[in-house]
């Protein structure tokens, strides 16, 4: 007699990964309501796991604690941003000032489009843990990584290198940024305008600025020689 091979259990047509994977993201899409309503002191696991409808053994199945789902739903989150600044790049045409307004354009929709983008990524992550700032702190250090690619390759820094350093420089320009838009959320919640448009402008502004010293450090001589 020929043995039958068992095949594994599927409900609603899903196999256990594919269930484990759709949990995971109920739980997360869950923790994002939350937290960005009520913070992240104020959101339990008890609370996500009644959002997500699962239990709190699911919950347990994919995450340690509450922090690491936080962790999970700040690296997805910051995933997607990256995604989408990267991909209007990609497709940014004309000159090069015009691909650092198309890609700034990316990144303030991005965070603000969905208000509760911001809250999850940069507002509720200070103070947490030394875990959520470190990976607060490495999704910072993409950015700035990411800034550094576009200055060297639209030709704001020489291409035999410049006398400032341009991870520092990168660094504190994407705080800037960071900066800027919440300003610009925290003066939309309190009631006054939220035009889009003049986030943009800002964060226009204020790049140009630093552009303007990129180029002027270029232009003058080392005196350290």
């Amino acid at each position: 007699m020929t043995s039958i091979e068992k095949r594994p259990r599927r409900i609603q047509g899903l196999d256990a990964e594919q269930r484990r994977a759709r949990r995971r993201e109920q739980i997360l899409h869950a923790a994002f309501e939350l937290i960005a309503a009520n913070g992240y002191p104020n959101t339990s696991i008890e609370q996500i796991c009644q959002t997500a409808l699962v239990g709190n053994k699911a919950f347990y199945e994919l995450f340690d604690s509450k922090e690491a789902c936080y962790l999970a739903l700040l690296q997805q989150v910051s995933e997607r941003l990256q995604a989408d600044v990267a991909a209007a790049l990609a497709r940014a045409q004309g000159d090069r000032d015009a691909v650092v307004v198309e890609t700034l354009s990316a990144f303030a929709h991005a965070l603000v489009d969905d208000p509760r983008v911001a809250i999850v990524t940069f507002g509720e992550a200070s103070a947490i843990s030394a875990t959520v700032e470190q990976q607060r702190r490495t999704n910072r250090r993409w950015a700035a990584e990411f800034l550094e690619t576009l200055w060297r390759d639209y030709g704001f820094v020489p291409a035999t290198g410049s006398r400032v350093d341009l991870h520092a420089l990168a660094v504190a320009t994407i705080g800037g940024l960071f900066d800027t838009v919440s300003d610009w959320l925290h003066h939309t919640t309190r009631g006054t305008s939220g035009d889009i448009d003049t986030l943009i402008r800002d964060l226009t502004a204020f790049t140009q600025i630093v552009h303007l010293g990129l180029g002027a450090a270029a232009r003058t001589p080392d005196s350290s020689h």
